[in-house]
């Protein structure tokens, strides 16, 4: 998110503002650092509601704020089939490996597990499958014998934020084709 936010300040994104970022957790470290960009922030606690009911409330503030693209980061719980939707193709998601492999949660050491030996991050459209949405953008990282979750997580975690800056900067800019792979640096 402070990514994304750097970089609509900075004109990296052209043409763009940050209207609102919206947590479910009234101390998420991510509200702070949001307010100390200027950009507006909001809470919308899950309580008792449902997926659909809170995910309603999330709708209604985004459409308050005419949002044309809803970029998710660190928002570990699928969205309903109301939310997609609502903002079908314009939800855009990153994970932490090289879609469609190993999608879901603990992905680091489903890589580590599997021997492979090239992991990443992927940038997707968010649909209603998990992890299955178009893929807009890829980031390899080797995957280094002694590698653990934990090493592998931090290498992934330094190519995510340049690969979700340049995937929004592909969709405001309407330059966004299939995705692009580059050779793994190292």
């Amino acid at each position: 998110m402070v990514a994304l936010v750097d970089a609509v300040k900075s004109g990296a994104i052209p043409a763009s503002e940050v209207a609102v970022v919206i947590s479910d957790k009234p101390n998420a470290a991510g509200l702070e650092k949001a307010r100390k960009r200027g950009v507006e922030t909001a809470v919308i606690e899950r309580r008792e509601l449902t997926r659909e009911e809170h995910d309603a409330e999330i709708i209604a503030e985004l459409q308050k704020r005419e949002v044309e693209l809803v970029c998710l980061a660190g928002y570990m719980r699928l969205l309903s089939r109301d939310f997609v939707q609502a903002f079908e193709n314009r939800i855009v998601n990153i994970h932490p490996s090289l879609l469609p492999a190993f999608p879901g949660l603990n992905v680091q050491q489903q890589a580590i597990d599997h021997g492979v030996k090239i992991s990443g991050c992927t940038v997707h459209f968010v649909n209603e499958d998990l992890d299955a949405g178009p893929i807009i953008l890829q980031r390899p990282v080797e995957v280094k014998d002694g590698d653990t979750a934990e090493t592998l997580a931090a290498r992934i975690l330094e190519q995510e934020h340049g690969a979700y800056v340049e995937a929004v900067r592909q969709i405001v800019s309407n330059t966004a084709t299939a995705a692009t792979i580059p050779a793994p640096e190292g």
